[in-house]
């Protein structure tokens, strides 16, 4: 028996929660946080909680893109061979930074290319489209592939880049809670003061 290609009412249910609490957890993150703490890094290598933001909000365009790209193409009539199983390793691993480190392709490393005062804007205003996708679309995501640059990921269907999109953003709220959790973490006696430069 061949299984639905297109969203349960449980799926769908699932990935409107991910999608208002990850952006809960992105906002609260990134508030009343000060130019200083928005642009300390814990080691030159590592990133900043601007850094992160502004990772997060051009990998959800970037993602939600993959979403429209995998549903241009002509149903793939082994989805369900090649994607199984791959729903489950997203939920697993995805939202845990200690489930392992994941390099950043080049189109989503930060460039201080969005202001501090911006990002959240910016992550509001997309997440309008992707929120009215998610309640609303009717048609057969899990039948539409397109090939993650990661090995390990290989073929994922337009749905699977879908919830891609909040799990991805859970991650990184995490980081930015990390971040603020160390001990060298600049004082926030400036807290809510923002920047007046690029976030970096």
């Amino acid at each position: 028996m061949s299984v639905d290609p297109c969203l349960s009412l449980e799926e769908r249910k699932q990935v409107l929660q991910w999608l208002e609490e990850s952006e809960k957890a992105f906002l609260k993150a990134i508030d009343d946080v000060s130019a200083p703490q928005w642009k300390w890094k814990p080691s030159p290598e590592q990133w900043s909680i601007g850094e992160t933001a502004e990772h997060v909000v051009i990998a959800e365009a970037l993602l939600f893109g993959f979403v429209g790209r995998a549903m241009t193409t002509l149903p793939n009539p082994t989805w369900e061979e090649q994607t199984k199983g791959k729903t489950e390793l997203l939920i697993n691993t995805m939202p845990y930074p200690e489930q392992g480190k994941a390099v950043a392709p080049d189109p989503i490393l930060p460039r201080e290319a969005i202001h501090q005062t911006d990002v959240a804007k910016r992550f509001q205003r997309q997440r309008i489209e992707i929120v009215k996708f998610a309640g609303e679309t009717d048609r057969p995501l899990k039948a539409h592939t397109f090939r993650h640059p990661f090995p390990e990921f290989g073929i994922l269907s337009a749905y699977q880049w879908f919830i891609y999109v909040p799990l991805h953003t859970k991650r990184h709220c995490q980081q930015i809670a990390r971040i603020k959790a160390l001990a060298d973490f600049p004082s926030t006696v400036n807290a809510g003061q923002k920047s007046d430069s690029s976030a970096g």
